[in-house]
């Protein structure tokens, strides 16, 4: 049987709970209690939750754990040392340490991300490589593994990092009946993006609202600056200055989001060939694509294919 902690603290966010539930699931699908989930804490006894909903946790002690995970709070504070000391001692002792959301900033504390490759909630990820430089982070992740050490994105997930480990564990059918289960889709990969490539971009004008809307429209067109600024009633000057001050991209960075946004949707509705997802969502060829999708997701179209057809099958 392999033990779980999952550690929470006062002030811990209830929703980051729901990754035992993939635990609990995964046993019933077995048919045999494969994992035993303990809540823990520095304390031990109740510990609140941001919402004022209590639990009963065991306190730190020498007990071994297969995997630790740390989970999340409402606000960014400090840890405590006693907290630091436990996290930093398990990854000798265990044989994976996880966090989600911005519980990864107690990993960070603890040493256990120097060097690592990190996600965590969008919101506070540039926050989380300006405290700690040495970490690698991975802004728009959903959850990323290195080595022993694993970290998610915020609130949903952490289910989502729970399904890969049972993947990882007990293999994919398990994990797509726990999925299932819990009316969730199968994991989504840990490339993928946090929000989509339009809500990211947020456009305040109407113009540039107008020439996104163009672009969205005419992926598999060559999309110059200069038709996108006829599109917005612009100058090409005016429109990119404007573009890159409502969106924070430039106008070749926002195209490519969207190319590869829609190139991924195709691989999830559709059987079509890399080369005629390519072609249609504007890459010159499977190549430039490749290299699009290892920069926005960290893992080429073949991998996010195979994924997708998992998922239709299943």
């Amino acid at each position: 049987m392999q033990r779980i902690g999952f550690i929470v603290f006062p002030g811990f966010q209830v929703m980051s709970l729901a990754a035992t539930s993939v635990f609990e699931f995964a046993n019933r699908e077995m048919g045999e209690p494969i994992y035993e989930v303990h809540l823990l804490s520095e304390t031990g006894g109740s510990i609140c939750s941001s919402i004022g909903v209590s639990v009963a946790t065991q306190p730190f002690d020498d007990t071994s754990f297969d995997t630790l995970i740390v989970g999340a709070s409402s606000d960014n504070e400090p840890s405590t040392p006693g907290l630091i000391k436990f996290v930093r001692q398990a990854l000798g002792r265990c044989r994976r340490v996880a966090a989600t959301c911005i519980g990864t900033f107690i990993l960070a504390e603890a040493g256990l991300l120097d060097g690592r490759r990190a996600t965590t909630h969008w919101n506070a990820a540039r926050t989380l490589q300006a405290r700690f430089p040495k970490v690698k982070v991975e802004e728009d992740r959903i959850f990323i593994i290195d080595g022993p050490v694993w970290t998610s994105a915020g609130m949903t997930a952490g289910i989502d990092l729970a399904l890969a480990m049972v993947e990882k564990d007990l293999g994919a059918d398990v994990a797509r009946a726990v999925a299932r289960k819990l009316v969730v889709y199968h994991r989504r990969a840990g490339g993928q993006r946090q929000f989509s490539a339009l809500l990211e971009m947020e456009p305040k004008s109407d113009r540039i609202q107008s020439a996104l809307a163009y672009a969205k429209g005419n992926l598999d067109t060559a999309l110059t600056v200069e038709q996108l600024a006829e599109a917005a009633h612009l100058s090409p000057r005016q429109f990119s200055r404007a573009f890159r001050a409502e969106t924070g991209q430039s106008p070749a960075q926002a195209i490519e989001n969207l190319r590869v946004e829609a190139a991924r949707l195709m691989m999830e509705q559709s059987r079509h060939p890399i080369d005629v997802i390519a072609r249609q969502t504007g890459f010159a060829d499977r190549g430039r694509m490749r290299r699009a999708f290892l920069r926005t997701f960290g893992q080429p179209p073949q991998a996010i294919q195979r994924i997708a057809r998992a998922k239709a099958t299943a």
